[in-house]
């Protein structure tokens, strides 16, 4: 599937509970392999999951596109989604994923092709009505994702918010 092709749908999410552990990392640094061999044996520890489904997770600081650099360092989370936190296993943290709106792509490929994401920050973002909003960016991992396989899936979620209209 092209990226040029792909039309997202725009969600409006629901509040989430979040289980997982999480890492500070930068994309020069990257540690995502080491967090999800840490994490992955450790998932059937969580309790009422929601569903099999994996997020991850990346928390950025402000202003982190403004000012991007490969260097900097954000958090990334390896998660499941649960019903509540009563039963939370020792070496886990807890997230409260707000609300809001997300533009969600379906994408088919190598999670190690970052292409997509050069087409949603460079070409798409720039030419919808939404601008990237200051909140948790996520994949979801469902059961047709294969870990960096042509033909694993996922779906991309982007917060995203209108852009402020130029009009006195």
């Amino acid at each position: 599937m092209s990226s040029n092709k792909i039309e997202p749908r725009i969600i409006q999410l629901s509040e989430k509970k979040l289980v997982g552990q999480k890492v500070n990392m930068s994309l020069v640094n990257n540690k995502t392999h080491q967090l999800w061999s840490q994490f992955s044996p450790e998932i059937k520890e969580i309790q009422n999951r929601i569903s099999e489904d994996m997020i991850s997770m990346q928390v950025y600081p402000p202003l982190y596109y403004q000012n991007f650099n490969p260097s900097n360092e954000f958090e990334k989370w390896a998660t499941v989604e649960v019903h509540n936190f009563n039963t939370v296993p020792q070496n886990m943290n807890t997230f409260v994923l707000k609300e809001g709106i997300y533009a969600v792509f379906d994408y088919k490929g190598l999670s190690s092709d970052t292409s997509i994401f050069q087409y949603i920050f460079s070409e798409w973002i720039p030419n919808s009505p939404y601008v990237v909003d200051n909140r948790p960016h996520f994949e979801v991992l469902g059961e047709k994702y294969k870990n960096n396989h042509p033909d694993s899936e996922e779906e991309i979620w982007i917060p995203i918010k209108k852009k402020k209209s130029n009009v006195l």
